[in-house]
């Protein structure tokens, strides 16, 4: 076989591999999510002003059992806004209470984490940190991507050309401009270096959360305990199975 004709087809289409791997890389989670944070930055920059609202971005913080990171803040004398990123396509089914969310693409269905609730543990770490009250904390999820959502929404769970007017709905003053000064303080001085060993830590954190709710056995509709039952009915009567503890609420198995 002559490799060397081989060699030379390859080497006139060389330019052809860097745009190959760049559309690789645009196609992951990694730069999906850059782009994500990416959008919801420019957008606060545009249109929210500087000097009322204080943006911070990418705060890993640490927590009693590892750490937890936070996509974006915003301080201002109208309250703390905790941002959460999630750039997805497809078709979006969620309620507020539902331990997982589903994503639909055509006719693939995939479950992630019902972001109010992954939202939830950075609004308590900053709220234990900062020691602020409810009213002075307002949990925003944004959707960056070509995303819909098929059930009605919170206010606080919107797209990205929505997350701005939602923060600019908040018009009671909650905090005085001293104290937007003195927690904007806190979080620069109490987070973790911005890093690639940081984040990767943080990332493996998160693997073993997974991985331990995995192994207790957690209802995949709604997150509740499994508990082994007994079928009465049917061709399989008399046979056991992993049903959700919320039985009849929930029937997921």
């Amino acid at each position: 076989m002559d490799f060397s004709a081989i060699f030379q087809a390859i080497w006139q289409f060389w330019y052809l591999i860097p745009v190959l791997i760049f559309i690789t890389f645009i196609k992951t989670p990694f730069f999906k999510g850059i782009m994500g944070e990416w959008l919801v930055n420019i957008a606060a920059k545009i249109f929210l002003d500087k000097n009322t609202y204080h943006l911070l971005k990418n705060i890993t913080l640490p927590t009693e059992n590892g750490t937890t990171q936070i996509d974006h803040i915003i301080v201002s004398v109208y309250g703390v806004f905790v941002i959460e990123t999630k750039n997805m396509k497809g078709r979006i089914y969620g309620k507020p209470n539902q331990a997982t969310w589903t994503q639909k693409i055509f006719r693939h269905s995939s479950k992630f984490q019902n972001p109010l609730r992954q939202n939830y543990k950075h609004v308590k770490t900053l709220q234990s940190l900062l020691r602020l009250k409810d009213e002075q904390l307002h949990s925003v999820i944004v959707f960056v991507g070509d995303s819909t959502f098929k059930k009605d929404m919170p206010d606080n769970v919107t797209y990205a050309r929505g997350y701005i007017r939602y923060i600019k709905s908040k018009t009671e003053v909650v905090l005085s401009q001293g104290e937007v000064n003195e927690i904007t303080r806190k979080i620069e001085s109490g987070r973790l270096k911005p890093s690639f060993n940081t984040n990767r830590e943080h990332v493996q954190h998160v693997k073993n959360i997974v991985k331990e709710k995995q192994n207790n056995n957690s209802c995949p509709k709604c997150g509740a305990d499994m508990v082994l039952r007994k079928a009465k009915k049917g061709s399989n009567a008399g046979q056991e199975f992993w049903g959700c503890s919320r039985f009849p609420q929930c029937r997921g198995l």
